[in-house]
């Protein structure tokens, strides 16, 4: 635990990875540098984090950098003395992510991410949930695209349904029913980084099949989950549905968060998602081009020659990423049909006006931080690893709507 208050309340981990520097300059607009809010910028190359600061004009002369390597137990720990909270953007975490972790929950820390690999997780809980009970450090992943948007959506259904029902729902299903955007290539690395493991450890996949894979050992849900992975018709949506490829993290994260809420949302929950391709033929065809290709790349992933010549010829490379042009002609549109165990019925949507896992991450991220700094009291939750619906709620979801360009809308 820390003995003297940190000089920051947030310090970008990362910030000249493609996020990261999305992230700088969206701080940096928010809250300027010498406002009411503290933070820094990190990373391991002075020399990078000077251009970055550079880019940023007069606004960003008075920004404060640190030097810190993942690698470097010690940095890291001056790093983490010196801030409430640290974001990390530094992927593929099951490769990078450890360390920073653990010296938080060392020094009581809060640290947010913006991770989509369930196995490193799990083994984070496994390692450290129990310490970061014990120092205070409440621990905070998947705060961008994976998973804010399917874990506070379902979390602002079934509000509405305990208003409006006096019941919560039993069964929610998320459709993506329109996106634009582009992968960066540090998606791509954490991507094709679990497929290597998978291949080098085939027990991981035991652990990316189970829907429960992070959620307490008591949680009791042992409803068998329909995991989405072929294309079908779904007849509350009136249209073909295809697999969706952020299913495996966001699925998790909202039972995590079922376990977690105090009351949670139901036993018995179920909860799938699954991308809208539309009716009849053309919406079935394009339903199963999207099952074939998807199942073509993790095949392809797993097989070292074609993985290498994907990484090689095809792939982004870690640090490129879409132009700032596609990032804001972007956008998503989520659609979310709940049901109670009485058999009423629910829906709403959850919208972003950039590129999902780029601009708009950037922002969840940012507004995430903050809300840990200025929202969450230490006093009023402990320490421990949350879901964002565990421990933002609503409060997030306003941070949401007035700072990032977020919509949570019920319809009638």
């Amino acid at each position: 635990m820390q003995d003297t208050p940190p000089k920051f309340d947030i310090i970008i981990f990362g910030a000249t990875s493609f996020v990261g520097q999305i992230l700088t300059r969206y701080m940096l607009a928010q809250f300027s540098v010498e406002g009411e809010l503290k933070w820094a910028i990190a990373g391991r190359s002075q020399s990078k984090l000077n251009e970055l600061k550079l880019s940023l004009g007069i606004a960003g002369e008075a920004l404060d950098i640190i030097v810190a390597d993942a690698a470097d137990e010690d940095s890291l720990h001056s790093l983490c003395s010196a801030t409430r909270v640290v974001i990390s953007t530094v992927g593929p975490y099951a490769l990078y992510g450890e360390p920073l972790v653990k010296t938080c929950v060392a020094l009581g820390t809060d640290y947010c991410d913006l991770t989509g690999e369930v196995h490193w997780i799990a083994k984070m809980l496994e390692r450290y949930e129990d310490l970061a009970k014990i120092s205070g450090a409440r621990i905070v992943n998947s705060c961008g695209f994976d998973s804010v948007p399917s874990d506070l959506g379902v979390y602002f259904l079934q509000q509405h349904a305990k208003q409006k029902f006096g019941e919560t729902c039993s069964s929610i299903k998320m459709r993506v029913k329109k996106m634009k955007g582009a992968a960066s290539g540090g998606t791509v690395a954490s991507m094709t980084n679990i497929f290597k493991e998978v291949a080098s450890n085939p027990a991981l996949r035991k652990v990316l099949a189970n829907p429960y894979a992070i959620c307490p050992p008591n949680h009791g849900n042992k409803l068998r989950q329909n995991n989405m992975n072929r294309p079908q018709y779904d007849n509350d949506f009136n249209s073909w549905v295809a697999p969706f490829v952020m299913a495996v993290i966001n699925t998790r994260i909202v039972h995590r968060s079922n376990a977690l809420i105090a009351g949670g949302y139901s036993p018995h929950f179920e909860y799938n998602e699954a991308m809208l391709t539309g009716k009849g033929l053309i919406g079935s065809g394009i339903a199963a081009g999207v099952g074939v290709g998807l199942g073509s790349f993790a095949m392809a992933a797993v097989i070292p020659p074609t993985r290498w010549a994907m990484e090689r010829f095809m792939l982004p490379k870690p640090g490129e990423g879409p132009s700032l042009d596609a990032q804001e002609k972007g956008f998503y549109d989520l659609r979310f049909y709940g049901k109670t165990d009485s058999g009423q019925e629910i829906r709403c949507k959850v919208t972003g006006d950039q590129d999902p896992g780029y601009g708009s991450t950037a922002k969840m991220l940012g507004q995430a931080a903050t809300c840990l700094v200025q929202d969450i009291s230490k006093k009023n939750v402990s320490g421990g690893f949350w879901t964002p619906a565990s421990i933002f709620g609503t409060k997030l979801i306003t941070r949401l709507e007035n700072h990032a360009g977020l919509t949570f809308e019920l319809i009638e």
